[in-house]
């Protein structure tokens, strides 16, 4: 069945009615997206009433081409900073230009995600090695920390690198404000710990009541969220367009690398309620949300576990449930205001609270004891990512690169276990047979051959052998051709049932090397 009439098949509103836990789901959602886009939007480099922008029309337009009923759309962490990485070279963060350019990238983003999905590319979704995305979130999770230090902290490091404005707020207690610590302490403790009470447990909205209140009753003065304009987020199309050649790179990395956790997130619900869902779809689905963020004054979007985590606790049944969220929150924007004397210190500790469990420092230990090749990729790929911060989109490439570069590598090693008894020698060549590996087999098969010259007999035995292609094929063949012009009886044994057919081709059907 063609996407597009799959797509269309199930819009909510020709085949889905939404249930009373849509409503229930979509509303809790809200109360936590809502100060999430803030301080999303403010990671992203963007003034932090954006993030409501991009918490409304992505949500509505995700929800008519979503294939999970839980996904929840919208501003997430690793996003947002990649976003910020990508754009911090080509504008003043938070300035027009950097906002315009920022709506631009969501739309690169939105075009190679459904161009993606409309080609049936949902497999990309897995192309990314495992050893790549832990070292890559890894080293990711540890920058938005990073980046959010000083605001907690109520310390304004100088302009610089991430980590270099860590390492300077973290040097300078005396830099430190006692109100910004104290609301990023009890965040941070309501947001973890509240967790551990009940899943459901609102401490990002229990934590904003209570910097509000503060900020209110005690005419706080600290840095704060600032003014929110009232009404609907800005339609345009008036962009950049020239900086587009440049946006090419991140916005695939982007297109990939963010469709990871909306893809896990939807494969892993799926599995639990014994359901169907298509990556495919799934990619139409993030690439239409992101098109509908670049023309409403938003920025790159994608799935949120957390979110969709609660969408499911909640009761949401239907997709209907994101389609509430993204509602509720447009209902909001005329009374947005109420959040400007909202301490900023707060929004820090909402994202360090976010992705403090993306660290995963003792999963990249623990690939050593599996894999040293897969461990040495995920180990320089988070090295890469704090190193080339901003830019952490070349350390995704970087990673990319090297697990290719690893797989060859391993694909080249065929090695040969020679046994010689009375006058036989049997050779077991082991790995996998392709055009790059066969000129290594041919050339250890010889040795073999002439380290035994009185062999009379040779047994080729395929059966450790994972593939063979065309040119692998021709490597055995021609080997055989030579050790019987040597005067010695061949046979080719075990052949790999997969290879059969291809080495009965290139050796044909009645070939005396067949016993």
């Amino acid at each position: 069945m063609p996407v597009a009439l799959e797509a269309r098949r199930s819009l909510p509103g020709l085949r889905v009615r939404p249930q009373p836990g849509d409503l229930i789901a979509g509303l809790s959602v809200a109360l936590i997206l809502i100060p999430q886009s803030l301080a999303l939007a403010d990671l992203a480099g963007l003034p932090a009433y954006h993030g409501l922008y991009a918490a409304v029309l992505p949500l509505l337009v995700a929800a008519f081409f979503v294939s999970s009923p839980y996904l929840q759309t919208g501003p997430v962490a690793i996003t947002s900073l990649l976003t910020f990485g990508a754009l911090s070279s080509m504008a003043l963060a938070k300035s027009p230009d950097f906002v315009a350019l920022a709506a631009l990238l969501a739309i690169v983003v939105g075009l190679a995600r459904v161009g993606l999905g409309l080609a049936r590319a949902g497999f990309l979704a897995h192309f990314m090695s495992h050893a790549v995305l832990v070292g890559f979130t890894t080293g990711a999770a540890i920058l938005i920390i990073a980046s959010q230090l000083p605001t907690a902290l109520g310390a304004p490091a100088p302009a610089g690198k991430l980590l270099v404005r860590a390492w300077w707020a973290l040097s300078y207690p005396g830099s430190w404000e006692l109100a910004s610590i104290a609301l990023g302490g009890l965040t941070i403790v309501l947001v973890l710990g509240g967790r551990r009470l009940h899943a459901l447990f609102p401490g990002v909205l229990v934590a904003v009541a209570i910097g509000l209140a503060f900020s209110l009753l005690t005419g706080y003065t600290g840095p704060s969220v600032g003014a929110i304009p009232s009404g609907l987020p800005p339609f345009t199309l008036d962009l950049p367009w020239r900086a587009l050649p440049a946006l090419l790179v991140p916005g695939g990395v982007i297109a990939l690398v963010g469709f990871a956790e909306p893809a896990a997130i939807a494969r892993t619900f799926a599995a639990q309620d014994r359901q169907r869902w298509s990556p495919d779809r799934e990619f139409i689905s993030q690439g239409m949300a992101n098109l509908a963020a670049g023309v409403s004054g938003g920025f790159p979007v994608g799935g949120s576990f957390g979110r969709s985590f609660v969408t499911r606790l909640a009761g949401g049944k239907t997709r209907w449930s994101g389609a509430i969220t993204g509602l509720a929150v447009l209902a909001f924007l005329p009374v947005a205001g109420v959040l400007a004397a909202l301490p900023r210190a707060i929004l820090g500790a909402i994202i360090i609270a976010a992705v403090v469990k993306l660290v995963q420092l003792a999963s990249l230990a623990g690939i050593w004891r599996f894999s040293k090749p897969q461990a040495l990729i995920a180990w320089l790929t988070f090295a890469a990512t704090l190193v080339l911060a901003p830019r952490i989109d070349y350390a995704v490439l970087f990673g990319i690169a090297l697990s290719v570069v690893v797989h060859l590598w391993r694909e080249l090693l065929v090695t040969v276990r020679a046994r010689f008894d009375d006058d036989t020698l049997t050779l077991e060549p082991m790995g996998v047979l392709f055009f790059a590996s066969a000129p290594p087999l041919d050339d250890a098969l010889i040795e073999q051959l002439a380290q035994h010259p009185e062999a009379s007999r040779l047994v080729i035995d395929l059966k450790r052998l994972g593939r063979i292609d065309y040119t692998g094929a021709l490597a055995i063949k021609s080997v055989a051709d030579e050790a019987r012009q040597a005067g010695m009886e061949v046979e080719i044994a075990d052949v790999p049932t997969q290879s059969r057919r291809l080495l009965t081709r290139v050796l044909g059907p009645d070939s005396p090397y067949f016993r």
